[in-house]
């Protein structure tokens, strides 16, 4: 993984390395979870800013709050991660593809919700830092059973319809 990213920097320099994270298509699981940790970073901002907006403004307690808030930025991660982060695809039905990216989701926002509560309510965190914590570790799990349950099989023989 880090051989492909070495030879980029020492052929075409900084633009090079930069060109091979940022564009084209790309099988090198460690690109992706670079792109997929940008792409995390904005699906969390919509997440984080639903759950403030729904608890702060509209006044829902914080874990009915982070239900809508989670499914925004599941939403957000779906269309970002189909069009930049992963490429080939182990189905070849897009409606397949959408009930198993939002199950993963679901099985995510239940473990997002059981530290949300475990930080909040048994550790005394503020929300918020919880929701830090919470999405940190919910990150690492979407990333890799995203990647070999849904992105494993190769451009050519995956066309989604």
């Amino acid at each position: 993984m880090i051989g492909p990213l070495k030879d980029a920097l020492r052929q075409d320099g900084i633009r090079g390395l930069v060109r091979r994270l940022m564009k084209g298509d790309t099988d090198d699981t460690l690109i992706q979870m670079f792109r997929y940790l940008q792409v995390a970073f904005v699906a969390f901002a919509v997440d984080f800013g639903s759950l403030w907006v729904f608890t702060e403004y509209v006044g829902q307690h914080y874990l009915i709050s982070n239900v809508p808030a989670f499914m925004l930025g599941v939403t957000t991660n779906y269309l970002l991660s189909i069009r930049w982060v992963f490429k080939g695809r182990s189905t070849t039905s897009r409606k397949t593809e959408v009930v198993i990216y939002v199950g993963i989701g679901v099985a995510g926002l239940a473990l997002n919700e059981l530290f949300l509560y475990l930080f909040t309510a048994r550790l005394g965190l503020h929300y918020i830092i919880s929701k830090f914590v919470a999405t940190g570790i919910v990150f690492f799990f979407n990333f890799f059973v995203r990647k070999f349950a849904l992105f494993n099989k190769k451009k050519e023989s995956s066309r989604v319809t």
